[in-house]
Protein backbone atom coordinates (compact mmCIF):
# COMPACT_ATOMS: atom_id res chain seq x y z
CA UNK A 1 0.00 0.00 0.00
CA UNK A 2 2.53 2.09 0.81
CA UNK A 3 4.39 1.86 -2.81
CA UNK A 4 1.72 2.36 -4.25
CA UNK A 5 1.40 6.01 -2.15
CA UNK A 6 5.09 6.52 -3.17
CA UNK A 7 4.38 5.20 -6.84
CA UNK A 8 1.11 8.41 -7.31
CA UNK A 9 2.97 10.74 -5.12
CA UNK A 10 5.45 10.57 -7.41
CA UNK A 11 3.95 10.60 -10.97
CA UNK A 12 1.50 13.49 -9.30
CA UNK A 13 5.11 15.63 -8.85
CA UNK A 14 6.40 14.77 -12.59
CA UNK A 15 3.30 16.26 -13.49
CA UNK A 16 3.17 19.27 -11.98
CA UNK A 17 7.13 19.34 -13.57
CA UNK A 18 5.66 18.86 -16.88
CA UNK A 19 3.26 21.23 -16.74
CA UNK A 20 5.36 23.95 -14.77
CA UNK A 21 7.98 23.48 -17.40
CA UNK A 22 4.79 23.91 -20.36
CA UNK A 23 4.16 27.07 -19.28
CA UNK A 24 7.79 28.61 -18.98
CA UNK A 25 7.82 31.36 -22.20
CA UNK A 26 11.07 31.90 -24.12
CA UNK A 27 13.40 29.94 -26.40
CA UNK A 28 17.03 28.59 -25.71
CA UNK A 29 19.45 29.35 -28.13
CA UNK A 30 22.49 27.10 -29.22
CA UNK A 31 24.78 27.47 -31.34
CA UNK A 32 27.77 25.19 -32.72
CA UNK A 33 29.96 26.56 -35.32
CA UNK A 34 28.07 27.17 -38.42
CA UNK A 35 24.67 25.45 -36.49
CA UNK A 36 22.17 27.96 -34.95
CA UNK A 37 19.35 26.11 -33.18
CA UNK A 38 16.31 27.60 -30.65
CA UNK A 39 13.90 25.71 -29.54
CA UNK A 40 11.61 26.38 -27.01
CA UNK A 41 11.83 25.77 -23.02
CA UNK A 42 9.60 22.43 -23.30
CA UNK A 43 11.26 21.37 -26.69
CA UNK A 44 14.83 21.63 -24.94
CA UNK A 45 13.81 19.66 -21.70
CA UNK A 46 12.31 17.32 -23.86
CA UNK A 47 15.46 16.55 -26.06
CA UNK A 48 17.83 16.49 -23.21
CA UNK A 49 16.05 13.85 -21.40
CA UNK A 50 15.63 11.60 -24.31
CA UNK A 51 20.00 12.28 -24.81
CA UNK A 52 20.10 11.03 -20.75
CA UNK A 53 17.58 7.85 -21.50
CA UNK A 54 19.82 7.24 -24.64
CA UNK A 55 23.05 7.59 -23.00
CA UNK A 56 22.30 5.27 -20.21
CA UNK A 57 20.71 2.49 -22.72
CA UNK A 58 24.13 2.23 -24.56
CA UNK A 59 26.35 2.12 -21.17
CA UNK A 60 24.22 -0.85 -20.42
CA UNK A 61 24.84 -2.19 -23.33
CA UNK A 62 28.55 -1.53 -22.78
CA UNK A 63 28.47 -2.87 -19.75
CA UNK A 64 26.96 -6.25 -20.73
CA UNK A 65 29.31 -6.96 -23.23
CA UNK A 66 31.98 -6.15 -21.31
CA UNK A 67 31.42 -8.87 -18.50
CA UNK A 68 29.65 -11.28 -20.35
CA UNK A 69 33.08 -13.43 -20.46
CA UNK A 70 33.27 -13.51 -16.69
CA UNK A 71 29.50 -14.27 -16.16
CA UNK A 72 29.97 -17.24 -18.32
CA UNK A 73 32.74 -18.61 -16.71
CA UNK A 74 30.99 -18.02 -12.91
CA UNK A 75 27.99 -19.97 -14.54
CA UNK A 76 30.15 -22.45 -15.80
CA UNK A 77 31.92 -23.22 -12.47
CA UNK A 78 28.57 -22.84 -10.92
CA UNK A 79 26.95 -25.90 -12.63
CA UNK A 80 30.37 -27.69 -11.85
CA UNK A 81 30.06 -27.00 -8.15
CA UNK A 82 26.53 -27.62 -8.29
CA UNK A 83 27.36 -31.24 -10.06
CA UNK A 84 30.15 -32.09 -7.47
CA UNK A 85 27.70 -31.09 -4.64
CA UNK A 86 25.17 -33.29 -5.52
CA UNK A 87 27.44 -36.09 -6.46
CA UNK A 88 29.33 -35.54 -3.00
CA UNK A 89 25.86 -35.77 -1.17
CA UNK A 90 24.84 -39.04 -3.35
CA UNK A 91 27.81 -40.71 -2.62
CA UNK A 92 28.05 -40.43 1.36
CA UNK A 93 24.70 -41.44 0.91
CA UNK A 94 26.21 -44.35 -1.04
CA UNK A 95 28.62 -45.11 1.77
CA UNK A 96 25.92 -45.10 4.42
CA UNK A 97 23.90 -47.94 2.92
CA UNK A 98 27.18 -49.75 2.18
CA UNK A 99 26.77 -49.37 -1.98
CA UNK A 100 30.37 -49.39 -2.34
CA UNK A 101 30.41 -49.63 -6.57
CA UNK A 102 27.70 -46.36 -6.45
CA UNK A 103 30.29 -44.99 -3.86
CA UNK A 104 32.83 -44.79 -6.17
CA UNK A 105 31.22 -43.70 -9.30
CA UNK A 106 29.74 -40.79 -6.80
CA UNK A 107 33.64 -40.38 -5.80
CA UNK A 108 34.90 -40.46 -9.86
CA UNK A 109 32.09 -37.43 -10.61
CA UNK A 110 32.82 -35.55 -7.07
CA UNK A 111 36.71 -35.35 -7.99
CA UNK A 112 36.28 -34.40 -11.32
CA UNK A 113 33.38 -31.77 -10.56
CA UNK A 114 35.07 -30.67 -7.42
CA UNK A 115 38.28 -31.38 -7.20
CA UNK A 116 39.30 -28.66 -4.27
CA UNK A 117 36.09 -29.58 -2.46
CA UNK A 118 37.39 -31.38 0.96
CA UNK A 119 34.26 -33.68 1.03
CA UNK A 120 35.19 -34.52 -2.38
CA UNK A 121 38.56 -35.99 -0.78
CA UNK A 122 36.62 -37.48 2.39
CA UNK A 123 33.89 -39.47 -0.34
CA UNK A 124 37.36 -40.17 -2.38
CA UNK A 125 39.06 -41.48 0.54
CA UNK A 126 36.20 -43.93 2.25
CA UNK A 127 35.28 -45.68 -0.77
CA UNK A 128 39.04 -46.22 -1.53
CA UNK A 129 38.41 -47.73 2.05
CA UNK A 130 35.39 -49.50 1.10
CA UNK A 131 37.00 -51.01 -1.80
CA UNK A 132 39.51 -52.05 0.64
CA UNK A 133 42.63 -50.00 -1.53
CA UNK A 134 44.62 -48.52 1.22
CA UNK A 135 46.94 -47.13 -0.71
CA UNK A 136 44.92 -44.71 -2.54
CA UNK A 137 42.60 -44.02 0.61
CA UNK A 138 46.38 -43.10 2.62
CA UNK A 139 46.81 -40.80 -0.69
CA UNK A 140 43.57 -39.15 0.08
CA UNK A 141 44.22 -38.79 3.78
CA UNK A 142 47.39 -37.06 2.91
CA UNK A 143 46.08 -35.05 0.71
CA UNK A 144 43.63 -33.62 3.40
CA UNK A 145 46.20 -33.36 5.78
CA UNK A 146 48.33 -31.14 3.80
CA UNK A 147 45.44 -28.57 3.54
CA UNK A 148 44.82 -26.40 6.56
CA UNK A 149 40.95 -27.06 6.72
CA UNK A 150 41.20 -30.61 6.55
CA UNK A 151 44.62 -31.10 8.61
CA UNK A 152 43.09 -33.06 11.29
CA UNK A 153 40.79 -34.97 9.56
CA UNK A 154 43.40 -36.00 7.46
CA UNK A 155 45.30 -37.07 10.22
CA UNK A 156 42.81 -39.06 11.93
CA UNK A 157 42.41 -40.73 9.15
CA UNK A 158 46.40 -41.78 8.63
CA UNK A 159 45.83 -42.73 12.22
CA UNK A 160 43.08 -45.64 11.17
CA UNK A 161 45.02 -46.98 8.70
CA UNK A 162 48.20 -47.26 10.58
CA UNK A 163 46.27 -48.99 13.31
CA UNK A 164 44.97 -51.63 10.14
CA UNK A 165 48.48 -51.97 9.27
CA UNK A 166 49.58 -52.35 13.23
CA UNK A 167 52.07 -49.88 12.96
CA UNK A 168 51.93 -48.80 16.40
CA UNK A 169 54.46 -46.52 16.22
CA UNK A 170 53.42 -44.65 12.80
CA UNK A 171 49.85 -44.45 14.97
CA UNK A 172 51.38 -42.53 18.64
CA UNK A 173 53.42 -40.33 15.97
CA UNK A 174 50.51 -39.38 13.84
CA UNK A 175 48.15 -39.05 17.00
CA UNK A 176 50.49 -37.03 18.93
CA UNK A 177 50.87 -34.69 16.16
CA UNK A 178 47.19 -33.98 16.04
CA UNK A 179 47.34 -33.09 19.68
CA UNK A 180 49.55 -30.81 19.25
CA UNK A 181 47.46 -29.21 17.08
CA UNK A 182 44.55 -29.48 19.23
CA UNK A 183 44.84 -30.26 22.35
CA UNK A 184 41.00 -31.26 22.55
CA UNK A 185 40.95 -33.80 20.19
CA UNK A 186 38.97 -36.08 21.76
CA UNK A 187 40.82 -39.39 19.94
CA UNK A 188 43.94 -37.99 19.78
CA UNK A 189 44.14 -37.22 23.55
CA UNK A 190 42.67 -41.13 24.42
CA UNK A 191 45.20 -42.54 21.80
CA UNK A 192 47.76 -41.10 23.19
CA UNK A 193 46.93 -41.79 26.97
CA UNK A 194 46.49 -45.26 25.99
CA UNK A 195 49.94 -45.73 23.75
CA UNK A 196 51.52 -44.42 26.69
CA UNK A 197 50.09 -46.43 29.44
CA UNK A 198 50.78 -49.77 26.90
CA UNK A 199 54.39 -48.33 27.18
CA UNK A 200 54.70 -47.93 30.97
CA UNK A 201 55.00 -44.30 30.58
CA UNK A 202 52.61 -43.56 33.40
CA UNK A 203 53.92 -40.04 34.19
CA UNK A 204 53.09 -38.90 30.36
CA UNK A 205 50.04 -40.54 30.86
CA UNK A 206 49.19 -38.29 33.80
CA UNK A 207 50.35 -35.35 31.69
CA UNK A 208 47.80 -36.29 28.82
CA UNK A 209 44.99 -36.92 32.10
CA UNK A 210 45.59 -33.50 33.30
CA UNK A 211 45.43 -31.84 30.06
CA UNK A 212 42.03 -33.77 29.09
CA UNK A 213 40.69 -32.54 32.26
CA UNK A 214 41.87 -28.88 31.10
CA UNK A 215 40.13 -29.16 27.79
CA UNK A 216 36.79 -30.28 29.15
CA UNK A 217 37.28 -34.02 28.02
CA UNK A 218 36.48 -35.44 31.36
CA UNK A 219 34.60 -34.38 34.44
CA UNK A 220 36.26 -34.33 37.87
CA UNK A 221 34.99 -37.26 38.77
CA UNK A 222 36.46 -39.55 36.15
CA UNK A 223 39.37 -37.75 36.35
CA UNK A 224 39.94 -38.75 39.86
CA UNK A 225 39.29 -42.52 39.24
CA UNK A 226 41.10 -42.42 36.09
CA UNK A 227 44.53 -40.78 37.85
CA UNK A 228 43.95 -43.19 40.64
CA UNK A 229 44.06 -46.20 38.36
CA UNK A 230 47.53 -44.95 37.33
CA UNK A 231 49.15 -43.89 40.16
CA UNK A 232 48.09 -47.62 41.12
CA UNK A 233 49.73 -48.92 38.19
CA UNK A 234 52.72 -46.98 38.91
CA UNK A 235 53.02 -48.20 42.25
CA UNK A 236 52.55 -51.69 41.54
CA UNK A 237 55.41 -51.40 38.72
CA UNK A 238 57.79 -49.51 40.87
CA UNK A 239 56.86 -51.65 44.13
CA UNK A 240 59.98 -54.07 43.97
CA UNK A 241 62.49 -50.63 42.55
CA UNK A 242 61.53 -47.53 43.98
CA UNK A 243 59.03 -48.60 47.20
CA UNK A 244 59.19 -44.82 48.35
CA UNK A 245 58.04 -43.16 45.50
CA UNK A 246 55.36 -46.48 45.23
CA UNK A 247 53.86 -45.65 48.72
CA UNK A 248 53.24 -42.14 47.78
CA UNK A 249 51.76 -43.25 44.92
CA UNK A 250 49.44 -45.68 45.93
CA UNK A 251 48.42 -43.43 48.86
CA UNK A 252 47.43 -40.32 46.80
CA UNK A 253 45.70 -43.12 44.64
CA UNK A 254 43.50 -44.53 47.77
CA UNK A 255 42.31 -40.83 48.29
CA UNK A 256 41.48 -40.62 44.89
CA UNK A 257 39.74 -44.05 44.39
CA UNK A 258 39.08 -45.77 47.73
CA UNK A 259 36.97 -48.90 46.15
CA UNK A 260 40.29 -49.39 44.15
CA UNK A 261 40.95 -53.47 44.54
CA UNK A 262 44.63 -53.47 43.90
CA UNK A 263 45.09 -49.85 45.59
CA UNK A 264 43.18 -50.83 48.33
CA UNK A 265 45.52 -53.94 48.72
CA UNK A 266 48.65 -52.11 48.08
CA UNK A 267 48.26 -49.76 50.50
CA UNK A 268 47.37 -51.98 53.40
CA UNK A 269 50.77 -53.95 52.42
CA UNK A 270 52.32 -50.68 52.90
CA UNK A 271 50.82 -49.78 56.12
CA UNK A 272 50.76 -53.22 57.67
CA UNK A 273 54.84 -53.12 57.08
CA UNK A 274 54.47 -49.52 59.21
CA UNK A 275 52.85 -51.11 61.74
CA UNK A 276 49.34 -49.03 61.28
CA UNK A 277 47.45 -52.29 61.57
CA UNK A 278 44.31 -50.11 62.39
CA UNK A 279 44.73 -47.78 59.01
CA UNK A 280 45.15 -50.93 56.55
CA UNK A 281 42.21 -52.57 58.25
CA UNK A 282 39.83 -49.45 57.55
CA UNK A 283 41.12 -49.22 54.00
CA UNK A 284 40.36 -52.61 53.12
CA UNK A 285 36.88 -52.46 54.45
CA UNK A 286 36.31 -49.48 52.77
CA UNK A 287 37.04 -51.19 49.36
CA UNK A 288 35.58 -54.56 50.82
CA UNK A 289 32.10 -52.76 51.23
CA UNK A 290 32.05 -51.85 47.34
CA UNK A 291 33.43 -54.85 45.81
CA UNK A 292 34.47 -58.13 48.03
CA UNK A 293 37.87 -59.54 46.42
CA UNK A 294 39.87 -62.64 47.31
CA UNK A 295 42.87 -60.36 47.39
CA UNK A 296 41.31 -58.09 49.70
CA UNK A 297 40.79 -60.82 52.79
CA UNK A 298 43.97 -61.93 52.04
CA UNK A 299 45.37 -58.58 52.67
CA UNK A 300 42.76 -58.46 55.94
CA UNK A 301 43.95 -61.54 56.97
CA UNK A 302 47.89 -60.82 57.00
CA UNK A 303 47.40 -57.51 58.10
CA UNK A 304 49.00 -58.10 61.31
CA UNK A 305 52.56 -59.85 60.68
CA UNK A 306 53.07 -62.75 62.84
CA UNK A 307 49.56 -63.94 63.57
CA UNK A 308 49.01 -67.17 64.03
CA UNK A 309 46.59 -69.12 61.60
CA UNK A 310 43.28 -69.26 64.21
CA UNK A 311 43.88 -65.58 64.40
CA UNK A 312 43.78 -65.15 60.73
CA UNK A 313 40.57 -67.22 60.73
CA UNK A 314 38.82 -65.22 63.31
CA UNK A 315 39.84 -62.08 61.65
CA UNK A 316 38.42 -63.03 57.92
CA UNK A 317 35.41 -63.93 59.98
CA UNK A 318 34.68 -60.76 61.27
CA UNK A 319 35.80 -59.26 57.59
CA UNK A 320 32.67 -61.69 56.22
CA UNK A 321 30.08 -60.61 58.49
CA UNK A 322 30.49 -56.85 56.95
CA UNK A 323 28.71 -58.30 53.89
CA UNK A 324 25.01 -59.21 53.61
CA UNK A 325 24.09 -62.37 52.49
CA UNK A 326 21.79 -61.25 50.16
CA UNK A 327 24.52 -59.08 48.52
CA UNK A 328 26.38 -60.83 45.49
CA UNK A 329 29.58 -60.47 47.47
CA UNK A 330 28.88 -62.40 50.23
CA UNK A 331 30.17 -66.07 48.61
CA UNK A 332 33.60 -63.84 48.16
CA UNK A 333 33.25 -63.81 52.29
CA UNK A 334 32.53 -67.56 52.84
CA UNK A 335 35.24 -68.68 50.30
CA UNK A 336 37.52 -66.49 51.97
CA UNK A 337 36.44 -68.32 55.25
CA UNK A 338 37.10 -71.66 53.99
CA UNK A 339 40.59 -71.27 52.94
CA UNK A 340 41.54 -69.46 56.20
CA UNK A 341 39.76 -72.22 58.36
CA UNK A 342 41.61 -74.82 55.74
CA UNK A 343 45.09 -72.87 56.61
CA UNK A 344 43.81 -73.14 60.33
CA UNK A 345 43.35 -77.10 59.76
CA UNK A 346 39.50 -76.71 60.69
CA UNK A 347 38.15 -78.45 58.05
CA UNK A 348 34.58 -78.61 60.26
CA UNK A 349 34.64 -75.17 59.75
CA UNK A 350 35.64 -74.95 56.07
CA UNK A 351 33.17 -77.46 55.11
CA UNK A 352 30.26 -75.62 57.13
CA UNK A 353 30.96 -73.00 55.10
CA UNK A 354 31.44 -74.42 52.19
CA UNK A 355 28.05 -76.54 52.50
CA UNK A 356 25.25 -74.48 50.59
CA UNK A 357 27.42 -74.59 47.52
CA UNK A 358 28.60 -77.99 46.98
CA UNK A 359 25.60 -79.30 45.37
CA UNK A 360 26.30 -76.71 42.18
CA UNK A 361 29.69 -75.07 42.81
CA UNK A 362 32.38 -73.22 41.15
CA UNK A 363 35.97 -74.38 40.01
CA UNK A 364 37.35 -72.46 43.22
CA UNK A 365 34.60 -74.39 45.71
CA UNK A 366 35.27 -77.74 44.24
CA UNK A 367 39.17 -77.32 44.46
CA UNK A 368 38.80 -75.96 47.84
CA UNK A 369 36.92 -79.20 48.60
CA UNK A 370 39.16 -80.85 47.08
CA UNK A 371 42.28 -79.76 48.97
CA UNK A 372 39.79 -80.35 52.58
CA UNK A 373 39.81 -84.47 51.34
CA UNK A 374 43.14 -84.43 50.41
CA UNK A 375 45.13 -82.46 53.34
CA UNK A 376 42.21 -83.67 56.50
CA UNK A 377 41.95 -87.44 55.64
CA UNK A 378 44.71 -88.14 52.82
CA UNK A 379 41.68 -89.19 50.45
CA UNK A 380 43.42 -89.19 47.11
CA UNK A 381 40.15 -90.84 44.95
CA UNK A 382 37.93 -88.02 47.03
CA UNK A 383 40.31 -85.34 46.08
CA UNK A 384 40.89 -86.38 42.18
CA UNK A 385 36.76 -86.51 42.08
CA UNK A 386 36.46 -82.88 43.21
CA UNK A 387 39.55 -82.22 41.38
CA UNK A 388 37.55 -83.43 38.17
CA UNK A 389 34.38 -82.11 38.75
CA UNK A 390 36.01 -78.36 39.26
CA UNK A 391 37.39 -78.74 35.29
CA UNK A 392 33.43 -79.11 34.47
CA UNK A 393 32.30 -76.56 37.27
CA UNK A 394 31.13 -73.30 36.30
CA UNK A 395 33.70 -69.77 36.35
CA UNK A 396 34.52 -67.88 39.08
CA UNK A 397 34.53 -64.15 38.45
CA UNK A 398 37.84 -62.87 37.08
CA UNK A 399 39.54 -59.74 36.24
CA UNK A 400 37.40 -59.39 32.47
CA UNK A 401 37.84 -56.22 30.09
CA UNK A 402 36.20 -56.23 26.14
CA UNK A 403 35.86 -60.24 26.51
CA UNK A 404 39.55 -60.88 27.49
CA UNK A 405 40.00 -62.40 31.09
CA UNK A 406 43.16 -62.17 33.20
CA UNK A 407 44.41 -63.53 36.16
CA UNK A 408 45.27 -60.25 37.78
CA UNK A 409 44.14 -56.59 37.38
CA UNK A 410 45.47 -54.39 34.44
CA UNK A 411 44.87 -50.55 34.26
CA UNK A 412 44.24 -50.56 30.39
CA UNK A 413 42.47 -53.27 28.08
CA UNK A 414 44.85 -55.31 26.15
CA UNK A 415 42.13 -54.79 23.06
CA UNK A 416 40.63 -51.29 22.91
CA UNK A 417 43.28 -49.48 25.09
CA UNK A 418 40.71 -48.22 27.58
CA UNK A 419 41.51 -47.31 31.01
CA UNK A 420 40.39 -48.46 33.65
CA UNK A 421 38.67 -51.13 31.73
CA UNK A 422 39.06 -54.47 34.09
CA UNK A 423 36.11 -55.45 36.05
CA UNK A 424 35.83 -58.07 38.85
CA UNK A 425 32.80 -59.77 37.02
CA UNK A 426 31.66 -63.49 36.08
CA UNK A 427 33.79 -63.87 32.44
CA UNK A 428 30.60 -64.62 29.38
CA UNK A 429 32.27 -67.52 28.65
CA UNK A 430 30.31 -68.90 31.72
CA UNK A 431 27.21 -68.04 31.33
CA UNK A 432 24.52 -70.68 32.06
CA UNK A 433 23.80 -72.39 28.71
CA UNK A 434 20.00 -74.12 27.58
CA UNK A 435 22.49 -77.38 26.60
CA UNK A 436 22.07 -79.01 29.78
CA UNK A 437 23.62 -79.08 33.29
CA UNK A 438 26.63 -77.42 33.85
CA UNK A 439 27.95 -80.26 35.97
CA UNK A 440 27.45 -83.74 34.92
CA UNK A 441 28.99 -86.17 36.87
CA UNK A 442 29.99 -89.51 36.37
CA UNK A 443 29.05 -92.75 37.90
CA UNK A 444 32.36 -92.89 39.44
CA UNK A 445 32.72 -89.61 41.03
CA UNK A 446 29.45 -89.90 42.54
CA UNK A 447 30.50 -92.87 43.90
CA UNK A 448 33.83 -91.54 45.42
CA UNK A 449 31.63 -88.72 46.83
CA UNK A 450 29.48 -90.99 48.48
CA UNK A 451 31.76 -92.81 50.05
CA UNK A 452 32.16 -92.26 53.61
CA UNK A 453 36.13 -90.97 54.29
CA UNK A 454 38.80 -93.85 55.94
CA UNK A 455 39.62 -92.92 58.99
CA UNK A 456 42.90 -93.21 60.73
CA UNK A 457 44.38 -96.17 62.96
CA UNK A 458 46.88 -96.85 65.40
CA UNK A 459 47.92 -100.31 66.20
CA UNK A 460 49.08 -100.60 69.23
CA UNK A 461 52.87 -103.02 69.35
CA UNK A 462 52.93 -106.28 71.52
CA UNK A 463 56.47 -106.00 71.62
CA UNK A 464 58.08 -103.78 74.76
CA UNK A 465 61.63 -103.63 72.51
CA UNK A 466 59.81 -101.87 69.75
CA UNK A 467 57.70 -98.41 70.06
CA UNK A 468 54.28 -98.33 68.78
CA UNK A 469 54.19 -97.81 65.37
CA UNK A 470 50.77 -97.16 63.54
CA UNK A 471 49.81 -99.55 60.80
CA UNK A 472 49.53 -97.91 57.64
CA UNK A 473 45.74 -98.34 55.74
CA UNK A 474 46.01 -98.23 51.80
CA UNK A 475 43.65 -95.65 50.32
CA UNK A 476 40.26 -97.77 48.91
CA UNK A 477 40.96 -98.28 45.31
CA UNK A 478 38.77 -96.38 42.60
CA UNK A 479 36.91 -99.82 41.15
CA UNK A 480 36.24 -100.96 45.03
CA UNK A 481 33.72 -99.95 47.40
CA UNK A 482 34.82 -98.71 50.50
CA UNK A 483 35.77 -101.20 52.94
CA UNK A 484 33.98 -101.67 56.29
CA UNK A 485 36.06 -102.04 59.57
CA UNK A 486 36.16 -105.40 60.56
CA UNK A 487 35.49 -106.28 64.31
CA UNK A 488 38.27 -106.70 66.57
CA UNK A 489 39.58 -110.55 67.48
CA UNK A 490 38.22 -111.63 70.78
CA UNK A 491 41.28 -112.45 72.86
CA UNK A 492 41.67 -115.89 73.97
CA UNK A 493 43.55 -115.11 77.31
CA UNK A 494 42.43 -112.32 79.86
CA UNK A 495 44.89 -108.82 79.04
CA UNK A 496 45.54 -105.83 80.78
CA UNK A 497 43.45 -102.89 80.27
CA UNK A 498 45.11 -100.34 78.17
CA UNK A 499 43.95 -97.13 76.86
CA UNK A 500 41.54 -96.99 74.21
CA UNK A 501 42.59 -95.60 70.86
CA UNK A 502 40.94 -92.44 69.84
CA UNK A 503 39.28 -94.47 66.66
CA UNK A 504 38.74 -98.53 66.10
CA UNK A 505 41.66 -100.70 66.18
CA UNK A 506 41.70 -103.26 63.13
CA UNK A 507 43.55 -106.90 63.13
CA UNK A 508 46.97 -106.72 63.13
CA UNK A 509 48.68 -108.43 60.15
CA UNK A 510 49.91 -111.65 60.52
CA UNK A 511 54.22 -111.49 60.94
CA UNK A 512 56.00 -113.44 57.67
CA UNK A 513 58.22 -115.63 60.10
CA UNK A 514 57.09 -116.55 63.35
CA UNK A 515 57.48 -119.84 65.71
CA UNK A 516 55.76 -122.64 65.86
CA UNK A 517 54.73 -122.41 69.25
CA UNK A 518 52.69 -119.09 68.37
CA UNK A 519 50.46 -121.10 66.28
CA UNK A 520 47.55 -121.65 68.01
CA UNK A 521 47.44 -117.84 69.46
CA UNK A 522 45.42 -115.35 68.70
CA UNK A 523 47.37 -111.68 67.70
CA UNK A 524 46.33 -110.35 70.83
CA UNK A 525 48.48 -112.95 72.96
CA UNK A 526 49.85 -111.30 76.34
CA UNK A 527 53.13 -110.14 76.15
CA UNK A 528 55.72 -112.96 76.97
CA UNK A 529 58.16 -113.52 79.05
CA UNK A 530 61.59 -111.70 78.51
CA UNK A 531 64.29 -114.11 76.68
CA UNK A 532 67.13 -115.17 79.08
CA UNK A 533 70.49 -114.44 78.70
CA UNK A 534 71.74 -118.37 78.46
CA UNK A 535 69.78 -119.80 75.75
CA UNK A 536 69.67 -123.90 76.01
CA UNK A 537 70.42 -126.20 72.89
CA UNK A 538 67.53 -127.82 72.45
CA UNK A 539 66.04 -130.14 69.13
CA UNK A 540 62.87 -129.09 68.54
CA UNK A 541 60.46 -132.58 68.08
CA UNK A 542 60.10 -131.85 64.61
CA UNK A 543 63.19 -131.17 63.65
CA UNK A 544 64.76 -133.75 61.80
CA UNK A 545 68.15 -132.91 63.25
CA UNK A 546 71.75 -134.01 62.15
CA UNK A 547 73.41 -137.78 61.63
CA UNK A 548 75.94 -138.42 64.50
CA UNK A 549 77.33 -140.56 62.51
CA UNK A 550 79.14 -138.71 60.54
CA UNK A 551 78.54 -136.50 57.44
CA UNK A 552 76.94 -138.34 54.24
CA UNK A 553 76.64 -137.58 50.47
CA UNK A 554 74.92 -138.86 47.40
CA UNK A 555 77.94 -141.39 46.67
CA UNK A 556 77.20 -142.53 50.04
CA UNK A 557 74.15 -143.41 50.11
CA UNK A 558 74.15 -145.23 46.53
CA UNK A 559 76.59 -147.36 47.27
CA UNK A 560 77.00 -148.01 50.64
CA UNK A 561 79.64 -149.31 52.85
CA UNK A 562 80.21 -152.77 53.35
CA UNK A 563 80.47 -152.12 56.98
CA UNK A 564 77.42 -150.62 57.24
CA UNK A 565 75.48 -152.72 54.68
CA UNK A 566 76.90 -155.94 53.51
CA UNK A 567 74.42 -156.30 51.07
CA UNK A 568 75.27 -152.78 49.07
CA UNK A 569 75.60 -152.63 45.28
CA UNK A 570 79.76 -152.34 45.11
CA UNK A 571 81.44 -150.56 42.60
CA UNK A 572 83.92 -150.51 39.73
CA UNK A 573 83.74 -153.83 37.45
CA UNK A 574 82.59 -155.79 40.06
CA UNK A 575 79.70 -153.62 40.21
CA UNK A 576 78.77 -153.56 36.71
CA UNK A 577 79.21 -157.44 36.68
CA UNK A 578 76.92 -157.87 39.12
CA UNK A 579 74.16 -155.80 37.94
CA UNK A 580 74.71 -157.37 34.53
CA UNK A 581 74.64 -160.69 35.55
CA UNK A 582 71.01 -159.94 37.78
Amino acid sequence: MLRIVLFLVLIALAGAGAAWVADQPGDVVMTWGGFRASPSVPVFVLCLGIFAVTIVLLWSILTVIWRMPGRMRRRRHEKRHARGRHAITHGLLAIGHGDTGLARRHAEAARRHAPDDPLALLLHAQSAQMDGNRDEAQRAFRAMAEREDTRLLGLRGLFIEAQRADDAVGAVMIAEEAIKLSPSSTWASHAVLGFRCARGDWSGALAILDSNLSAGLIDKQAYRRQRGVLLTARALELETMDRDIARESVMEAIKLAPTLVPAAVLAAKFESEAHQVRRAMKLVEAAWLANPHPDLADAYAHVKLGDAARQRLQRVETLAAKTPADRPGHVEGQLAIARAAIDASEFARAREVLAPYVNDPTQRVALLMAEIERTEHGDGGRARAWTLRAVRARHDPAWTADGYVSDRWRPVSPVTGRLDAFQWQTPVASLPSDRGTTIDSSAFEEAMLAAPPPKRVTVASNSPAEPAVAEPVPAAQDNLPPVAEQPEAAPAEPVQPAPEPAESTPLAATPVFRTRADLGKPATAPIPAPIPAVIPIVRAPDDPGIDDDGPSDEFTEQIGSSRANGKAQVGGWRGFWSRWGA
